[in-house]
């Protein structure tokens, strides 16, 4: 099975569609991969569309598909998740990485979580 087949088991066949697009929308945004300085807001905006197993592997696969300096696992990303939760990062940091993901076609408007 492919990183990508792995990351999207959990989705169930409705959401697939949105949680790729989404997908889409990440590499797209970030072709070389997302900068530390862009986790935290990138998170945020992505709790607003996804629940916390869809983050979870949707990060999984962005980390898969560039490497990281350091090794990323499931409890490293499900730890930032309860940090956006427990300390919003600043409106300017969200607005730049929803900035740079508009610019590829990200719905901002959308906050709904894709259902599980």
């Amino acid at each position: 099975m492919t990183d990508n087949a792995n990351a999207n088991a959990n989705a169930t066949a409705p959401d697939r569609s949105k949680f790729e697009s989404i997908l889409d929308w990440l590499r797209a945004g970030y072709p070389e991969g997302v900068p530390p300085t862009d986790y935290f807001p990138l998170l945020a905006l992505l709790a607003r569309t996804l629940d916390e197993r869809q983050i979870t592997d949707a990060i999984l696969t962005m980390f898969r598909e560039h490497g990281t300096e350091e090794p990323i696992t499931e409890e490293k990303i499900q730890q930032a998740i309860a940090a956006v939760i427990n300390d919003q990062p600043n409106p300017e940091e969200v607005n730049q990485v929803a900035s740079r993901l508009a610019a590829v076609g990200w719905p901002l408007a959308s906050t709904e979580p894709v259902s599980s």
